[in-house]
């Protein structure tokens, strides 16, 4: 019997290869801005051609609600999108599309304003409680709340069949795109910055990092549902937290997230896992309507989650369950996430920095919250995506990332659980106490100090990253 070959190091780094992809930039506000945008033809030809060169695998692409159906309702218009794939493909690359069903403008990084197609406006203005809704009354029309998600409010349709509409329009104008498998992956947009999250965080309202933010289930759908659950368990009297504090508050001011605060209480407990589970529900609902789309495409379904690592370190984690995620050190608020998604076979996106990067007094935990959520992606069995939320020209981020894709070395062959080749249908629907389950917290995955391949700061790597970026200015 022959002996196995040992692997190069060549055949190690296929192994454990990790694509790589770079996010166009909004740089219009319109169809037509859009349009004239791709007109420039000779110029997007040779920023794809440039990072083809530079090794990037592909690019992704936000498929704006906010512009293809802002004529009026199932008035779509991909016109200009068509011709922008067609760039993509002509240069080979490959394409991440994404379903962004917020409006763009009022988070970290965004640079123009894209708002909600005006029809949607227009239905907010006679009945406002559509949109997310603070305690004060303060709205927020980034998103529409989930509280809507099965309201036929929109000339008949629920929130959840406009974007399962959309997707199906996309699915009918792109198939030739999809049969060519230029389109790799659909992240499918859950919320506030696309991410399945409240927008408890809204720079647009006030809040200053690191704020603990607010809890945004304060219009008439949201109350209404939280009455009827708190009925139904036995508990008419309990109301939504008056005691949570606001945008720029420390969990130590509230009484809500303090030192041996009410969130531990009975009342407490019960709020917040209503609140998380209606995000889980989202999410599970709006992912199942994608599935169905993109049957029988090789498409593969993505969705993307928030690292929210200010006040990690606290008892209390206060920013977190603000955002929808009951984290805490004895329950885990990120594996239900996953197991959701495992359900719809999706990529399970992320969001991390680092701790040198963060106030010491927000009690931050990047790498800790990192750990946790790849960890708890990886028993489910999940593909994971990380991106990275603002440019980064140095080698402390380039080593980040390294390590964060192979936490226990880029030359080690990946020991970790894979999805395979899934089929792109949903499973069976969980029970929630199936979901709640993966609630009881396990130690994260071991994970090395630092990369394997760790570079260090020179002009040759700073040009080299800053060549990368400067191809989109």
């Amino acid at each position: 019997m022959q002996a196995p070959t040992a692997l190069t190091s060549n055949e190690k780094m296929l192994a454990n290869y990790v694509p790589v992809y770079v996010m166009l930039p909004v740089s219009f506000k319109s169809l037509s801005a859009l349009a004239i945008s791709i007109s420039n033809k000779t110029k997007i030809e040779k920023q794809l051609e440039e990072m083809r060169a530079a090794g990037v695998d592909g690019v992704m692409v936000d498929v704006w609600w906010g512009i293809v159906e802002q004529k009026g309702p199932k008035q779509y218009d991909w016109s200009a999108y068509r011709s922008l794939f067609a760039l993509v493909q002509e240069c080979g690359l490959k394409l991440q599309a994404i379903m962004p069903f917020h409006q763009c403008g009022g988070n970290i990084g965004d640079e123009v304003t894209i708002p909600l197609p005006q029809w949607v406006l227009d239905i907010g203005e006679t009945d406002p409680g559509i949109f997310y809704t603070n305690r004060k009354g303060n709205r927020n029309k980034e998103y529409l709340t989930i509280g809507v998600d099965n309201q036929p409010l929109f000339d008949g349709r629920t929130a959840v069949q406009i974007y399962s509409d959309y997707m199906k329009s996309f699915r009918e104008h792109m198939s030739d795109f999809l049969e060519a498998e230029l389109i790799i992956d659909i992240e499918v947009g859950l919320g506030s910055a696309g991410e399945l999250r409240y927008p408890s965080y809204p720079e647009s309202q006030g809040w200053v990092f690191p704020g603990i933010g607010e809890f945004q289930c304060y219009d008439k759908y949201l109350k209404a549902e939280f009455k009827e659950a708190a009925t139904n368990a036995g508990h008419p009297e309990w109301g939504l937290p008056d005691n949570a504090g606001e945008y720029n508050d420390t969990p130590g001011s509230t009484e809500l997230f303090g030192l041996n605060g009410t969130y531990l209480t009975e009342k407490g407990k019960f709020f917040l896992t209503w609140f998380s589970n209606k995000l889980l529900n989202h999410g599970d609902e709006i992912l199942d309507e994608a599935n169905k789309v993109f049957l029988g495409s090789k498409a593969k379904l993505a969705a993307k989650v928030a690292g929210i690592n200010w006040w990690y370190k606290s008892h209390s984690h206060a920013a977190e369950p603000t955002s929808g995620y009951y984290n805490l050190k004895a329950r885990d608020g990120y594996r239900p996430i996953a197991r959701m998604l495992s359900r719809h076979y999706a990529t399970f996106n992320f969001t991390s920095l680092r701790d040198s990067e963060q106030r010491a007094d927000a009690k931050c935990g990047p790498q800790e919250l990192v750990q946790q959520v790849l960890s708890g992606g990886w028993r489910e069995h999940l593909d994971l995506q990380e991106r990275m939320q603002l440019s980064r020209y140095d080698s402390n981020g380039y080593n980040q990332i390294l390590l964060n894709a192979r936490p226990n070395g880029v030359n080690r062959l990946l020991s970790r659980p894979r999805n395979v080749q899934s089929p792109n249908w949903s499973k069976p629907k969980f029970l929630m106490e199936d979901l709640l389950e993966a609630t009881n917290p396990i130690e994260p995955l071991p994970w090395d100090q630092e990369t394997d391949m760790k570079i260090y700061d020179s002009d040759g790597v700073t040009n080299l990253v800053r060549k990368l970026f400067s191809m989109f200015k």
